[in-house]
């Protein structure tokens, strides 16, 4: 893919050539060991770093440590984990050896809602993760940074797409009709993409678990909120760093299926004498390599941080890639004897993407193994007709490497985020602030598929869509702030106003009967169609505005006991026109209990608990509001008119739902903040859910009302743990982190006998009609079932005995008449996980260190639709396609698809999900780089698990079915978690090479 360079990131390289060009060379070394001060036993592995610069070292075996200085170095600080951080002036000093204390812990700065409080003052339930413990490797994406290492956070991605994105869950669902991610805020910008940001730019990821902390954010923290915070320079000397990486990926699990030999000895009658390896013709080892530079530094009242960030990705799957170039600016100015304060944020992404067809993946597990890629005689009927490529004309069965090779499906988004904020010390310990950003999104999306392609294209005389969404994110807020101390008594108090305006607009048009494929999706009003007034074109528009006023109050008496309390009040135009506004209350507090009394080896002991309420804004505009949409045309005067009818009817009562949540936790230390953790326990219950409603017709124009359900209350609970240890041995650091949670996500009915809305109906079973398996055979036969006060996720279908001397199922006849009907169906299993887990351990050796980091999800199970398809060995027109052949596999079962328990497999899994290993080399006085470290990592190494599909990770939503060529389905439905669909990317194994640099 071509590299693109637009204007910034032009001007981000003329910063970065003008700071090279200022960087100093004049150098000096020092020396000194460093040692704990209690025991005067050494820190190995403690960080010394250059304060304002990247240049730093660590200590070795004995604790000892040699650095040589930049020009213009002044102080150095000493860290290390658990110990409190400490800075030396350099002075002419050549020996510096220094001693830490522990405690570091407590003194750790958290980001929480606009502002940050020291780790000992937070009242609530937040996890902040620092750079330094990332998950490593090939990461493209923020939330893989931090997958597995916030307790509570659920990051699921299916498959190794390098397009593909994650289904991520903060403690459960929270909605049912609107947003189930965490809200996203980069750098004081609500709502922005976690896409926007390279991996590379990011300081800490901080994530505000519980209700009392996301309250501050309002209308849309019910399914919590991640803050994202930036690097940002320092002043000192220019420091320059580039981190670099290339990368090789492999299938690591696929669907295990007959071999071309097995597969002709079975079905000798569909034996067409060839053997082709489908999945090695659409299939590749993957290169990908990834770049990023930076030059940061200050001087007088000015620091800065530029960097560039290119990324060129590979995926397995033929034509699956991207290319993208970050580019990104934070400056920050001081002014009026530094009580102004200027901090300005500029960033642009530009991505080129192809996304390739996950079917060609589906197709090469089911075609037929001993048909040939190509035609025998291109020149044949069908040759020509189908482009060369073999090709049995049948439903939903299509040759695989032509479906990579006939189509494209590509695309590029451009991002350009500017943000301001301008902060001015009125008084000491009152300051007053304006923050502004504007965030651009622009997609441009193309797929052709050729007029000789049986999918998709064929039947259309080759078929050409093209798609653009722009969108334009505008915020302004003003906030005050006031801090002062009172004797024992630390005051702050936060007050401020927030305006968002989001507008997005859209187009779409799809056109078929083309001339020549030359013309592809950028000549699309060349179609035939198109100039016969036939092709589909569809514009949308959408605008919305959000305004709050907030305030939060906290106290800090003594260092021991500490409160919090906050209310926004929040008002948004996709409400009903009667209930624009709602409050969002919140309160916690906590108390240092190992202040109160004296116990040996304690060092901190404190309780916290608190309670907030959130929202959850619908999913789109007009939701309140009597809506028409096109159903048709009817023909008039020789010409076809479109006709329009009712969709939706108007529901001016419609509000906020709202989520509140209790939380009670309690955080420890002991062994001298050797042994530290925190424990959480939360109950939240989410009332007046969004959910379309299905109403008669008349009274109502329209058979759907979005109303906020009266009947039922989505209850969350669940338990979560955080441990560490730091252990200091002869020569080595090891320190090991286990994060655990457990899950409990019900759907329950209350009192509502006169209620006008209701999800359930008189038998309090629903049925989700969306999750039927598909074509071909299986539609109109649900899959999961929501029962009232049971658990969400309640897989459905025949409970399934054996095989009987037919051939065919047995299945129990659970009303006991002699007949298998639907009245046997009931709950075959559980979709979501009871509880999950995660371990990193991290060894250092001297300079060298390693990372090893294991995850897992337990409890949950999966519905596995290629075997319901393609593992009973049916009759008729389907013998042509290939058997999936699993440890389930029997031979005897001659039956044609149907559901049951005997799809349904436990899920549960055990990932080495990352393995590191570096070593950081001593480079000596006389180098110009004081930082070099190189590294190999390895991701998805292994999974123990029992489930025989392709990934064993947990479906919180169903994107649903497609069959036959139909577009690839893109839903979300969180009410139907479980079902393993065909469409799924192939799980990979990467391994990486990378470097890590400073000047």
């Amino acid at each position: 893919m071509k590299l693109k360079v637009n204007y910034l990131s032009k001007w981000l390289l003329v910063v970065l050539a003008v700071g090279l060009c200022q960087f100093a060379i004049a150098q000096r070394t020092i020396t000194g060991k460093v040692t704990d001060e209690s025991t005067k036993e050494p820190l190995i592995g403690a960080n010394i770093l250059v304060v304002g610069t990247s240049t730093g070292t660590i200590t070795d075996f004995d604790g000892s440590y040699s650095l040589t200085l930049p020009s213009g170095a002044a102080e150095l600080e000493f860290s290390y984990t658990g110990y409190t951080s400490k800075r030396v002036a350099i002075g002419t000093a050549s020996v510096m050896d220094v001693t830490l204390s522990a405690g570091e812990v407590l003194e750790e700065v958290v980001v929480v809602g606009y502002g940050t409080q020291k780790a000992k003052e937070v009242t609530s339930a937040v996890t902040s993760v620092k750079a330094e413990d990332f998950n490593a490797g090939n990461v493209n994406s923020p939330a893989q940074l931090i997958q597995g290492k916030v307790a509570g956070l659920s990051i699921s991605k299916v498959g190794s797409d390098p397009n593909g994105g994650s289904q991520i869950r903060l403690r459960g669902l929270s909605t049912l009709g609107a947003n189930t991610s965490p809200l996203v805020v980069i750098d004081g910008v609500i709502g922005a993409t976690i896409e926007s940001v390279d991996p590379n730019d990011i300081a800490s990821i901080d994530v505000l678990k519980d209700g009392s902390a996301a309250a501050i954010y309002g209308s849309r923290a019910s399914s919590g909120v991640i803050l994202i915070t930036t690097k940002k320079g320092a002043k000192g000397a220019t420091k320059v760093e580039y981190n670099g990486y290339g990368s090789t990926e492999s299938i690591s699990r696929q669907v295990q299926t007959m071999s071309p030999s097995e597969f002709a000895a079975t079905r000798p009658q569909s034996d067409r004498g060839f053997e082709t390896d489908w999945v090695d013709e659409v299939t590749r080892n993957a290169m990908s390599h990834v770049h990023n530079l930076s030059l940061s530094g200050g001087i007088g009242a000015t620091s800065y941080r530029a960097s560039l960030n290119y990324r060129n990705i590979q995926g397995i799957a033929l034509n699956s890639d991207f290319s993208q170039l970050n580019g990104r600016l934070n400056l920050v100015q001081k002014a009026f004897d530094d009580r102004l304060t200027f901090d300005i944020s500029l960033a642009a992404t530009d991505r080129d993407a192809s996304y390739g067809f996950y079917e060609s993946l589906r197709y090469a597990v089911l075609y037929n193994p001993t048909a040939p890629v190509n035609a025998l005689d291109p020149t044949s009927a069908l040759g020509v007709r189908y482009g060369g490529y073999y090709q049995e004309e049948n439903f939903d069965y299509f040759n695989p490497v032509a479906i990579a090779n006939q189509g494209v499906n590509e695309g590029s988004t451009k991002d350009l985020l500017l943000s301001g904020r301008a902060t001015y010390e009125l008084l000491d310990g009152l300051t007053a602030s304006a923050f502004y950003s504007q965030l651009r999104e622009s997609e441009l999306y193309g797929q052709y598929y050729e007029k000789t392609a049986y999918f998709r294209g064929i039947g259309r005389n080759g078929r050409a869509n093209r798609s653009t969404v722009d969108r334009l994110t505008s915020l302004f807020e003003l906030t005050g702030n006031f801090t002062r101390q009172f004797g024992n008594l630390g005051l702050n108090i936060l007050a401020g106003y927030s305006y968002q305006d989001i507008d997005e607009s859209s187009f779409n048009t799809d056109a078929g009967n083309f001339i020549s494929d030359d013309l592809g999706y950028n000549r699309i009003n060349y179609a035939l169609e198109y100039q016969r007034g036939l092709a589909s074109v569809n514009t949308f528009r959408s605008a919305y505005k959000v305004i709050g006023f907030f305030g939060r109050v906290n106290l800090n008496i003594d260092d021991t006991y500490y409160l919090m309390a906050s209310l926004r009040r929040e008002g948004s135009t996709r409400f009903g026109e009667n209930n624009k506004w709602g409050l969002f209350p919140a309160v916690s507090a906590g108390v240092t209990l190992s202040n109160l009394f004296d116990i040996s080896s304690l060092d901190n002991l404190k309780l916290r608990v608190g309670y907030g309420e959130t929202g959850a804004l619908p999913p789109f505009n007009g939701i309140s509001k009597l809506r028409f949409e096109r159903s048709g045309n009817f023909f008039y005067n020789g010409n076809f008119i479109p006709a329009f009818g009712p969709t939706q009817n108007a529901n001016p009562d419609l509000k906020w739902e709202t989520k509140g949540e209790f939380n009670a936790g309690l955080d420890f230390a002991f062994l001298d903040y050797k042994l530290t953790g925190s424990l959480d326990y939360y109950v939240r219950n989410t009332r007046d859910l969004i959910y379309p409603i299905n109403v008669p017709v008349p009274p109502n124009l329209a058979s759907t009302t979005w109303a906020n359900l009266e009947d039922v209350v989505l209850r969350n609970s669940g338990f979560e743990a955080s441990l560490g240890y730091n252990v200091t041995g002869s020569g080595f650091t090891w320190e090991p982190r286990l994060v655990f949670a457990t899950y409990k996500t019900v759907l329950d009915t209350v009192d509502a006998t006169d209620a006008k809305f209701k999800f359930f109906t008189n038998s309090g079973v629903n049925f989700e009609p969306s999750t039927s398996p598909g074509a071909p055979g299986l539609n109109n036969n649900p899959t999961v079932a929501i029962i009232a006060g049971e658990e969400l996720g309640q897989l459905w279908g025949y409970k399934y005995l054996g095989v009987g001397d037919d051939g065919k199922f047995i299945f129990e006849d659970l009303d006991g008449d002699g007949q298998i009907t639907s009245e046997d169906q009931a709950v075959i299993g559980s979709a979501l996980p009871k509880f999950s887990l995660g371990l990193n351990n991290t060894f250092r050796f001297g300079k060298l260190d390693v990372n090893l980091f294991i995850r897992g999800d337990f409890g949950h199970e999966l519905m596995n639709m290629y075997r319901v398809f393609y593992e009973p060995l049916g009759t008729g027109s389907r013998e042509i396609e290939n058997i999936v052949k699993t440890k389930y596999f029997d031979e005897n079962l001659k039956a044609n698809p149907q559901v049951s328990s005997h799809y349904v497999e436990k899920a549960d899994y055990v990932a080495l999900d990352n393995a590191t290993v570096g070593y950081t080399f001593d480079l000596g006085s006389g180098s110009k780089i004081n930082r070099l470290r190189v590294y190999l990592s390895g991701q998805n190494l292994f999974y123990i698990t029992g489930y025989s599909g392709v990934d064993p990770s947990p479906r919180y939503a169903d994107p649903g079915e497609t069959d036959n060529g139909g577009d690839t389905p893109s839903g979300n439905n969180v009410l139907a978690p479980g079902l393993d669909r065909r469409n799924i990317y192939f799980l990979t194994r990467t391994f990486t090479l990378g470097v890590n640099l400073g000047f």
